[in-house]
C-alpha cells in the first residue's frame, strides 16, 4: 500500500530520514519506533505529502483522499470554537469537500462513531471542554467517519489514561481486521509487542523492519540507541551523497551526516 524507495528527508540539509526503503503491505498493522529524534514523525508527515522529499520516493497504491492522518495532540488546538459533532463531521470532508452538505446517512455515521468511542451525549459540547482523553476519542471518531484506506497515527496515546488507551487500541485492532493499512508511531515497547504484528525501528536510518518479535530485540534496540547518540549534525557530508550530488541534476539526495564515534 505504501512503498518507500531510498527515501531521504532533510531539514536545513541535515537528514531526518536517510535512505529508507521498505513496504507497508495492504491491510498491515505496523508500529514505528526509535529513540527521540529518530525520524518517526517525519516519516508519517512525508507519507502524507506534508514534507518535501530530498531523495528517493514514496509510492502510494491509494489516492491521497483515501488517507487519514492524526498528528500528536500537542499539534492540535483544543480551543478552536467547534463542537464535538462538527469536529467529527470533518471526517466527511474527502467525500463532501468544503461546501458539500452532510446528509442524513453521514449524520448517522457520525452518531455511530461517537457511540463506538463512548462519547454518545457529547455531540453539542465544545471541544475546549473535553479532557485530553475525550478529545482523542473525538479525533478517532472522525477517523472512523473518514474510513480511509491508510491511517497514520502519531503517538495517539500520549496524555490519555489507560482506559482510553485500551479503547483506542480496540479501535485500531478493528481497523486491522477490516484490512485498513495502519501505521502508528509509538514509544511504549510493551504496547508494540502486544498489539502490533509489524514494526519499523528507526534511528534516522533504518535499523530493522519486519515481524515485531524479530525487530524488537535487545540487540536492535541497543543498536538504534547507539546510532542516535553518535549522530553528529555538524559533521561533514558523506562521500557517497556528495558524489551523487555532483552526478545528478540538481542533487536529488540531501547530504548525509557522518556517524562519528
Amino acid at each position: 500500500m505504501v512503498t518507500l524507495d531510498d527515501l531521504t528527508v532533510s531539514y536545513r540539509r541535515h537528514p531526518a530520514l536517510h535512505h529508507i526503503s521498505g513496504c507497508f503491505a495492504r491491510g498491515s498493522l505496523t508500529a514505528v519506533v526509535g529513540p527521540n529524534g529518530s525520524g518517526k514523525s517525519t516519516l508519517l508527515k512525508t507519507i502524507m505529502g506534508l514534507l518535501p522529499i530530498a531523495g528517493g520516493s514514496v509510492s502510494l497504491a491509494t489516492p491521497a483522499g483515501r488517507m487519514a492522518y492524526l498528528p500528536q495532540l500537542a499539534q492540535i488546538d483544543p480551543y478552536f470554537p467547534i463542537d464535538v459533532r462538527d469536529c467529527v463531521s470533518l471526517g466527511c470532508w474527502p467525500l463532501k469537500g468544503a461546501w458539500g452538505r452532510v446528509e442524513n446517512a453521514q449524520l448517522q455515521q457520525i452518531d455511530a462513531a461517537l457511540h463506538e468511542v463512548g462519547l454518545q451525549g457529547f455531540e453539542d459540547r465544545p471541544v475546549s471542554s473535553l479532557s485530553s482523553g475525550q478529545l482523542q476519542r473525538v479525533l478517532f471518531a472522525r477517523l472512523l467517519v473518514q474510513n480511509a484506506d491508510v491511517i497514520l497515527l502519531d503517538e495517539p496515546f500520549n496524555a490519555v489514561d489507560s482506559k482510553t488507551t485500551a479503547a483506542l487500541l480496540a479501535t485500531i485492532a478493528q481497523w486491522h481486521r477490516k484490512q485498513h493499512t495502519v501505521i502508528v508511531v509509538l514509544h511504549n515497547d510493551a504496547q508494540v509487542r502486544q498489539h502490533f504484528p509489524q514494526t519499523v525501528l528507526l534511528a534516522r536510518e533504518l535499523v530493522a523492519w519486519g515481524p515485531t518479535g524479530e525487530v524488537m530485540t535487545e540487540a536492535n534496540l541497543t543498536k538504534a540507541q547507539a546510532m542516535a547518540e553518535v549522530w553528529d549534525d555538524n559533521a561533514d557530508t558523506c562521500e557517497v551523497d556528495a558524489l551523487n550530488a555532483r552526478q545528478l541534476q540538481p542533487a536529488t539526495h540531501a547530504p548525509r551526516e557522518k556517524l562519528v564515534a
